[in-house]
């Protein structure tokens, strides 16, 4: 990518912005300020030809604070360049990541963003799409608003993986990051520390709203996620090798595309570490 002035373009949706003419791996301090206020307003930044480095991913994520991890293939090709099995366990994750979700919300502190750069591609599928959740959340009811910023939903990886049938073992070899968690109790609703916007917290870790039966919890949860993943609050993308996503947990939701599982695809992804004191919530058993 040539470097040049850098370019800050709104994607055709209620969030979301594509960045160009600046290398992330070399920004000074003034252009990474310009990018940090556009991922806060945006909440999506995609950010064509950076070809980063594992180490420079890294490096380019500390620079948006602590790191929950600093990478994990997002991927169907083993260490050793073999593609995994279709119903090998890291491969049952990523197939699980096929439903909408926020990054971290099944851990007691709940990740504030993640960097995913793309190394190999598939020519067709395999795209990630995000949601606004803080548009989601403003386009309900007023009176949906009142009641959904009274509930909250339990959170859990092990859980949802079961939905897809993965009978996630401890110890196994597997993606699962965080699967062993006691499930946190967190709100429907979430005000962002940093720009104050509210926003829907659900997708497929969610579920078990106290104060409702298993049925109108799941209808309830259900239809939140179907009106938020509606355009124009959601944006697709074809990934190309370079590319690089940056977004905001806090804000936005996501999930990877199917695509031909006889085909490579790589990514690495890197997440980051949430404020312990705005992205707490405690994990009550379950009733």
């Amino acid at each position: 990518m040539a470097d040049g002035p850098l370019r800050i373009e709104p994607l055709p949706a209620s969030f979301g912005a594509t960045v160009t003419g600046a290398r992330l791996a070399t920004l000074d301090d003034g252009v990474f300020a310009r990018i940090y206020a556009a991922w806060l307003e945006f909440g999506l930044l995609i950010c064509p030809a950076q070809y980063l480095t594992r180490e420079q991913q890294v490096a380019v994520a500390r620079r948006f604070g602590p790191i929950e991890f600093a990478g994990i293939p997002i991927s169907n090709v083993r260490d050793d360049g073999r593609l995994r099995d279709p119903d090998d366990a890291w491969v049952r994750v990523l197939k699980g990541n096929q439903g909408w979700h926020i990054d971290s919300t099944y851990v007691p502190v709940q990740s504030r963003g993640a960097l995913l750069s793309a190394q190999v591609t598939p020519a067709e599928g395999g795209e990630t799409e995000w949601a606004d959740m803080a548009a989601a959340y403003d386009a309900l009811t007023p009176d949906m608003q009142v009641r959904v910023s009274t509930l909250s939903a339990f959170h859990s990886m092990k859980r949802s993986q079961a939905v897809t049938g993965d009978d996630y073992r401890p110890g196994a070899d597997h993606g699962g990051y965080g699967a062993d968690a006691a499930p946190p109790l967190r709100p429907l609703v979430k005000t962002h520390p940093e720009t104050g916007r509210q926003s829907l917290v659900v997708g497929r870790h969610a579920y078990g709203v106290p104060g409702l039966d298993a049925a109108e919890s799941e209808r309830l949860l259900a239809g939140l996620v179907d009106m938020a993943c509606r355009p124009p609050r959601v944006w697709r993308h074809a990934w190309r090798p370079g590319d690089v996503a940056i977004w905001d947990n806090r804000r936005t939701m996501h999930r990877g595309l199917p695509w031909d599982l006889s085909r490579p695809r790589v990514l690495h992804h890197t997440r980051l570490a949430g404020d312990p004191i705005t992205e707490f919530a405690p994990s009550p058993s379950p009733s």
